[in-house]
């Protein structure tokens, strides 16, 4: 049996390490929770080297087949590559996993403006203003995304 120390100090760590985890996800652009280390692969998306990071997270979901923030991240490099398909398939996965994923749910949004359904992307705003009322990048960044698609669509 561990003594009282012993556990609050195993205590101090987990937290510890959890609060290194997300900062790192903060640092690197993106809201991520996982305890996989997404910096390298995250680098590799900020250059636009969508392929190189496909394969890195394939290896990684390998590893961690219910990691809804790998899964979002496929998704993203997916549809930067303008495979549709398939990053739909990830982002629904992703949200399988963690409906109130952020990342998946504003990316979603993104890919419904992209494939002219807009109907779709207004539903993930609804989404993500639910989880977080208004009130985080994700739902401002889509809103901003919107206000666009609608203001090109007006003048067209």
């Amino acid at each position: 049996m561990k003594s009282p120390v012993a556990a609050r100090l195993n205590s101090m760590f987990l937290g510890f390490a959890l609060l290194i985890f997300s900062a790192a996800g903060y640092a690197a652009g993106g809201n991520y929770s996982s305890n996989t280390d997404l910096k390298p692969i995250l680098k590799l998306i900020d250059k636009g080297e969508y392929h190189s990071a496909i394969d890195m997270l394939h290896d990684e979901l390998d590893v961690d087949p219910d990691n809804a923030d790998i899964m979002s991240l496929l998704g993203f490099s997916y549809r930067k590559t303008q495979n549709y398909d398939d990053a739909l398939t990830f982002y629904e996965w992703a949200l399988k996993a963690e409906p109130d994923h952020k990342g998946a749910n504003e990316y979603l949004g993104e890919l419904y403006l992209e494939t002219n359904q807009f109907d779709k992307a207004i539903e993930q705003l609804q989404i993500l203003d639910n989880i977080c009322r208004s009130n985080c990048k994700e739902y401002s960044k889509l809103k901003g995304m919107i206000d666009s698609y609608q203001q090109s669509a007006s003048n067209s």
